[in-house]
């Protein structure tokens, strides 16, 4: 049996068809800006509505809903941490992000899940490192066996440059 295909993408995760899209929210879970703001909006009122009664996400830990209008079954909600000197637990935290997203996908029978470049945007996280952390805890659950699809989406050419600079850094076989 081969290993499932990472594959690294440019487009918008609200329009893909998978088990699960992984939502770079608040600790609120209640939307916000960038892919967060997107999310909720193509998801309908719904999304909302079920975010409300989790009673919010501390960051590195991970919460899942339906995907009510989305193409995707479910939306797993995690909160990256904000960026300040790398010193402050943050890759600890982004790294228990994506674990958890892909543990609770595990635990869910979730075969195909997105990600976007969690923490990466406004929360200040530096695209590079982001990415090395994204593409390890890829590779890692890709190896397990869990997973058919694990997509790494990113919104625009820079940030989809970037992954793919680093996938081959680390020698991380990815599908473009």
């Amino acid at each position: 049996m081969s290993l499932p295909v990472i594959e690294i993408i440019q487009g918008d995760i609200t329009t893909l068809a998978v088990d699960a899209i992984v939502n770079a929210a608040n600790s609120t879970l209640l939307g916000g800006g960038g892919v967060d703001g997107a999310i909720h909006k193509a998801a309908g009122p719904g999304l909302l509505n079920e975010c409300a009664t989790l009673g919010g996400c501390p960051t590195g830990e991970a919460r899942i809903t339906k995907g009510y209008n989305l193409p995707a079954r479910f939306v797993i909600h995690t909160v990256g941490p904000v960026w300040t000197d790398g010193a402050k637990g943050e890759p600890e935290l982004l790294t228990a992000s994506y674990r958890n997203s892909l543990e609770l996908a595990r635990r869910h029978g979730i075969r195909s899940i997105a990600f976007p470049a969690i923490s990466c945007g406004v929360y200040g996280y530096p695209m590079k490192l982001g990415a090395a952390i994204a593409l390890q805890e890829a590779q890692a659950a890709a190896a397990s066996g869990s997973f058919d699809r694990i997509i790494l989406i990113q919104y625009n050419s820079p940030a989809l440059e970037c992954y793919q600079a680093v996938a081959r850094q680390l020698a991380i076989p990815f599908q473009p």
